[in-house]
Formats: C-alpha cells, sequence, structure tokens
C-alpha cells in the first residue's frame, strides 16, 4: 500500500510512524515548505520516516491509495485543488483537516470529480504518543466500506453518518467549548493579574468549580495557549464559521474572540513549564504582553497594589 501525504507536519509524521508498524506501507510526502525552499525539518522528518519526500503534490499523490490532507485550515480547499484532476477511481482522499463541515463539502466536490473517495475524518485528541491509532471520527457516503479498510490498519475510528461534514463538525463544536474554555480561563487570570485582583478571583473560582483541579488546570491551560495558541486560533476560525454555518451569530462571534485571544498569547512565543508557580506563570505572559521583563513576580497581587 503506498499513502501521500500533502502537508507533512505533525499530524501527518505522526500517523506516518506508526501507520509504519503495519506491515508493507510506503509513504511519499508533498509540503508546502518545500516549494517555498524551507523544508530542512520536513526532509529530516522524511527521511527518519522512511517517506518520499516529492516536489510537486501531483508527484505525491501518483499511484497512492491513500491521499492525507493534513495542511493548515486556511490552506484546506487549496490541497485539494492541487491534486483534484489527478485523483482517479479507487483512490482515497481523506480530509483531516480542522475545518467546518461546509469547507469539507466543497473540498470533497472538488476532489471526487474524477472518480475518486472522499472520506471527512476528525482528530479527537492529541496525536501523540497514539498516532494514527489517535480516536477519530469518519463520515462519508462510503464510510462503512473505507471504515473497514481503516480498521484493518489499525485505526481507533467512530463513524457518525454517511453526511460529508457530519465528523469535523462534531470536533468543531467540541473546540468551542475546549478552546473556549482555555481562553476564557487564561484571559480572566491574566485580567485578575493586571487589576491586582488574582487572589480574590482565584479562590472565588477555585471554590466554585473544585473538580477542574487548582492550580494545575490555569497552569496546564496557559502553557498550552502559549505554545500551540497561534495553531489554536485557526481552528477556532473554522468553529466560528461552523457556528455561522448553523445560524449562530453570536457563536460566530465568540468563536472569533476565542481565535484572537489564542492568537494573541500564542504569538508571543514563549515556552512555560507548567509545573512553575502559578502566579509567575502568568506574569510571564503579561511581561512579554507588554514588551518588558521588569515587572516582578508578585506585583499584581493585593498587598502590591
Amino acid at each position: 500500500m503506498k499513502i501521500a501525504f500533502i502537508g507533512f507536519g505533525e499530524a501527518a509524521r505522526a500517523f506516518a510512524s506508526t501507520l509504519r508498524e503495519e506491515g508493507s506501507v510506503t509513504f511519499s510526502a508533498f509540503d508546502i515548505l518545500t516549494a517555498q525552499g524551507r523544508d530542512k525539518p520536513v526532509r529530516e522528518a522524511a527521511e527518519r520516516l522512511g517517506a518520499q519526500v516529492c516536489k510537486t503534490p501531483a508527484e505525491a499523490v501518483e499511484s497512492a491509495d491513500w491521499v492525507f490532507s493534513a495542511v493548515t485550515a486556511a490552506d484546506s480547499l487549496d490541497a485539494g485543488r492541487s491534486v483534484a484532476k489527478l485523483l482517479k477511481p479507487g483512490q482515497v482522499f481523506i480530509d483531516i483537516n480542522s475545518v467546518s463541515g461546509g469547507r469539507k463539502v466543497e473540498t470533497a466536490a472538488t476532489v471526487t470529480t474524477g472518480g475518486a473517495a472522499y472520506l471527512d475524518m476528525a482528530v479527537m485528541a492529541p496525536v501523540h504518543p497514539k498516532g494514527h491509532r489517535t480516536p477519530v471520527l469518519i463520515a462519508g457516503p462510503q464510510v462503512v466500506e473505507l471504515g473497514r479498510r481503516l480498521g484493518l490498519m489499525g485505526f481507533d475510528l467512530q463513524i457518525v453518518g454517511e453526511e460529508i461534514g457530519a465528523a469535523t463538525t462534531i470536533k468543531m463544536l467540541r473546540s468551542m467549548f475546549v478552546k473556549g474554555l482555555e481562553a476564557v480561563t487564561v484571559q480572566t487570570l491574566l485580567a485578575a493579574r493586571a487589576a491586582g485582583r488574582f487572589d480574590e478571583i482565584y479562590a472565588s473560582l477555585s471554590t466554585s468549580f473544585p473538580g477542574l483541579g487548582w492550580p494545575a488546570f490555569p497552569k496546564y491551560l496557559v502553557e498550552r495557549v502559549t505554545r500551540h495558541g497561534v495553531r489554536r486560533a485557526a481552528e477556532m476560525r473554522e468553529s466560528a464559521v461552523t457556528m455561522a454555518e448553523l445560524g449562530f451569530p453570536a457563536g460566530h462571534a465568540m468563536g472569533l474572540a476565542v481565535a484572537a485571544l489564542q492568537q494573541e498569547v500564542g504569538e508571543l512565543g514563549l515556552r512555560l513549564d507548567e509545573t512553575g508557580d502559578l502566579e509567575d506563570l502568568y506574569d510571564t505572559v503579561l511581561d512579554a504582553r507588554a514588551g518588558t521583563n521588569e515587572r516582578k513576580p508578585g506585583e499584581f497581587k493585593e498587598d502590591a497594589a
């Protein structure tokens, strides 16, 4: 079996790392960084995983049985268009991108014109360490047969219907809650720190919601947002589109607000240690946001206000 990847970032590499254990599988990969001449990390990963780096999408998908699209949300439709005229009957285009249901419907219409099959796949947990065995949802007109074949390769899958977009819609709505909770928590505690009322806000929240696990919960969230905020922001913009497609303008606005916070914090370029002091972690974000490191940890405590 030959598996092609359009986009060879974290998700694609994780899938390849475990799919290679399933028997006689060969890999090809195209990444936009190759076209931009910035593909050293791609080539190093491909060499490690035994994948052929291709100069064009056409070269990557030639004779491939499965074609995984694993690009950024903004590039998902273009990725489909780049191979649409090349895909033939018997090939399967598996779209794992975190985009709205409408985007996947549009992509499916593009890539199936030559007779290839399309599968909407939503990855529902971090891809490490399980790789392709990470839980996924799948949907599409041929979902039963494709699900059977994926299952034989070790995918941990759940079929959610034949309607394209069903799998990704579930993920997008879940992301609204999960990434929204991250954003609300981080934004609230940053503002509480800046206002000099961190102790009161923290005490109130930890008392009202003890099951969340304080202080580990807000430490973990701020580390995740600083590390992955830019990528999460792109996903949240698609969650916002999903809300608009479903007729919820307030949900659309909320999704964009969450995306803005994730983007802002993610672009700070911080790498935090979630085992550190809670107040120090949030001070570090405030310092970076203000463009200065002069503030000392604890400055915003009530007794220092």
